[in-house]
Order: C-alpha cells, then sequence, then structure tokens
C-alpha cells in the first residue's frame, strides 16, 4: 500500500509513543472519574482503541458517526448526526475523540450539540490537528500531531472509504484522489 503514499508523515512506533503520552495525560486529568469516552466513527477507530487501552482510568465508551465531506475531499460545513450517542451525558466528563481537526467545521457543530446535553464538562481530544485549514475558531484540548496542509490518508484516515488500514500516516499521491 506504500505505493499509493507520497510519503509518510507519522510512522507506526511515532503514533504508538504520542498516543501512550496522551493516554497519561487523560488519566492525571481524569483520575478518580469515570469519563464518558466518545469515538467519532469511522475514522476515530484505531486512535480510539489505542488510546483507551493505553488508559488506566476506568471510562464508559460511547460511537457517535457524524458526516461533513459531500465530495469526498472538502467539509460541507453541516452535519448529520448519522448514529447517536447511546449514553445520556448530562452531569457527566465527556471526552470526544477525532482522527482530524481541520476547518473546524464538524467539530465546532459536534460540541455544540453535546454541550446542549449539559455534560459536567467536555474536552476534545484529536490524533491530527490541521490549524492552517481552520476556518472556525474551536476548541482542541488535546492534539497528538500537527500537520502540514496535505491530503492524508492512514490510521483511521480515508479517501473514499478506503486506505484506512494503512498503519501510518501519510501523504496521498495526488493521482489517487485528483
Amino acid at each position: 500500500m506504500e505505493k499509493i503514499l507520497k510519503k509518510i508523515l507519522i510512522d507506526k512506533e511515532t503514533l504508538q509513543k504520542r498516543i501512550s503520552e496522551l493516554a497519561a495525560e487523560l488519566d492525571r486529568e481524569y483520575e478518580g472519574k469515570t469519563p464518558v469516552i466518545v469515538c467519532v466513527l469511522r475514522g476515530s477507530v484505531y486512535f480510539f482503541s489505542d488510546l483507551t487501552r493505553e488508559m488506566k482510568t476506568n471510562v464508559e465508551m460511547d460511537f457517535m458517526a457524524v458526516s461533513s465531506y459531500g465530495n469526498g475531499f472538502e467539509s460541507t460545513g453541516d452535519i448529520r448526526i448519522k448514529k447517536d450517542l447511546d449514553t445520556d451525558i448530562e452531569g457527566r466528563d465527556v471526552i470526544i475523540v477525532e482522527d482530524i481537526v481541520d476547518s473546524g467545521n464538524t467539530m465546532h457543530k459536534l460540541r455544540e450539540e453535546l454541550l446542549k446535553r449539559k455534560p459536567a464538562s467536555l474536552k476534545v481530544v484529536t490524533l491530527l490537528n490541521k490549524a492552517s485549514r481552520r476556518v472556525v475558531d474551536v476548541k482542541v484540548d488535546y492534539v497528538a500531531f500537527e500537520i502540514p496542509d496535505e491530503f492524508i490518508v492512514g490510521y483511521g484516515l480515508d479517501f473514499k472509504n478506503v486506505y484506512r488500514n494503512i498503519s501510518e500516516v501519510g501523504v496521498l499521491k495526488e493521482e489517487y484522489y485528483r
């Protein structure tokens, strides 16, 4: 699969080391608590799985599926909830686990939606932050990696629902998406 990548941005070892560090940070913040940790499907599933396995804190897991990508690589700015939480989060500490925050549109709308449900706290953890593409000011509490404005796939990130299972984060060659 490496032939579809222009270059590898983050290798497996670097991913796992940083995820362990993030897990330790979350353990310190949520010591003695049982937060609801929300996986934003589908892109976050690898990150979510590795992060929660590294955490020592007891967590309650839940899942949401939202859609905001109309043509496959540009966010439309509108989100549709395709799968909602099963857990009532009122009065609970909530951690949203996301694969990437770029324009900020999706995360901004998702935060607004979850804040309406009156959690005790709401934090955002993202594997990748593409701040150079930000069009909406959105609070991201924990960032594993800052990345440049390139089209990336792997470790859960896809293009038209493929390439998620590449074990690194890499830049997709332009001929695969143009």
